[in-house]
């Protein structure tokens, strides 16, 4: 039910995210979904790819520092007001969310979000508890094979 996400910190200077886009593209890895968040001298690239180890390792080799982390894919009612039920079922729940960034595509009606949780495994028992609907990472990554 968890997802592997890698985390990558760039220098905040020009040509530094083509280094790991350009070595996973090399490599034949395609991005599922990122998110880059800056500083002033720094930025946190968070990517999500259907072998994670094998991007891991080839952007290692190419000299980028990685960390994983477990993240939870989560469908929400793609609507007005499908992402605010959503939160009121989490905050109800007491699940501390410590980030969260949106799938490029959905399932039907539903859009697909990607929360990083305090505790991910205790978010996936609340979420299913409440009826929410937690995507399993083999059904993603079959996704737009």
């Amino acid at each position: 039910m968890k997802l592997t996400q890698l985390s990558l910190f760039l220098e905040n200077k020009p040509a530094h995210l083509k280094v790991p886009c350009r070595a996973l593209a090399d490599a034949g890895i395609s991005i599922m979904t990122l998110s880059l968040a800056d500083t002033e001298q720094f930025g946190i690239l968070r990517l999500i790819v259907r072998d994670w180890q094998k991007a891991k390792e080839v952007l290692e080799n190419a000299g980028c520092v990685v960390n994983t982390t477990e993240v939870v894919a989560v469908e929400v009612e793609d609507r007005p007001g499908g992402l605010a039920d959503l939160l009121d079922i989490i905050e109800k729940a007491g699940i501390n969310i410590e980030y969260m960034y949106a799938f490029t595509f959905g399932r039907g009606d539903r859009a697909i979000l990607v929360f990083r949780f305090e505790d991910p495994d205790e978010a996936v028992t609340k979420l299913q508890a409440a009826g929410v609907g937690v995507v399993e990472g083999v059904s993603l990554y079959s996704k737009g094979k």
